[in-house]
């Protein structure tokens, strides 16, 4: 079944993932990891839940101006993909950025002793649905495929971001597809009640 969103708010998912630092033999410093791990589960509520499928960021990364943010503030920026200080891609295994920090941001630098310590670890990343397909199981739960997303930004969290705004439209996509299926229903119904009627 194809499902495309009309949520034109970002949304934001985030999961725990291992970050790493690295720095260069010329002296540069990077934070790298993992922003997105495709077919990873991340749960909504109550066992509805997203997933990323392979190439959703794809056509994103190769058009679109994304920034790297600390905690997902915009006046904490450690990079930006047009200016060469973030790279992104996609792999088999998911949605890899590096960040290339600068020395001479105190914020940034920080930051890279947190993560070099282990004392953050996790990430997000904001996004707006392009495309996507969903699964129902026989409970009623939802996954929801991601197949194509704009992609925004990309952030190094101290916590995860829990988004009542993001959750509420997701309960809006589920009673939309209850509201089609009770539709799909009754109309059955009617067609099949209009059989028997012409036959007795």
């Amino acid at each position: 079944m194809e499902n495309k969103s009309e949520n034109t708010n970002m949304r934001v998912r985030t999961s725990e993932v291992e970050f790493q630092t690295r720095e260069a033999d010329n002296g540069e410093r990077y934070i790298e990891g993992y922003f997105s791990i495709f077919g990873s589960r991340y749960e909504l509520w109550d066992g509805n839940a997203e997933t990323v499928i392979p190439g959703a960021f794809a056509e994103s990364l190769s058009k679109d101006d994304i920034r790297a943010l600390v905690n997902h503030n915009t006046d904490l920026v450690l990079g930006r993909n047009r200016a060469g200080t973030l790279e992104l891609h996609e792999d088999e295994k998911g949605l890899f950025g590096r960040i290339k920090v600068n020395r001479d941001d105190t914020d940034a630098m920080s930051l890279y002793a947190r993560v070099q310590r282990g004392d953050v670890s996790q990430c997000s990343f904001g996004f707006d649905v392009l495309d996507e397909t969903y699964e129902q199981d026989a409970q009623g739960k939802v996954l929801w495929m991601l197949k194509r997303v704009k992609l925004y930004e990309v952030s190094v969290v101290t916590f995860p971001a829990y988004e009542d705004t993001g959750v509420e439209a997701r309960k809006h996509d589920l009673d939309t597809i209850k509201n089609r299926q009770a539709e799909a229903w009754r109309a059955g119904m009617i067609k099949k009640l209009k059989g028997e009627n012409a036959d007795a």
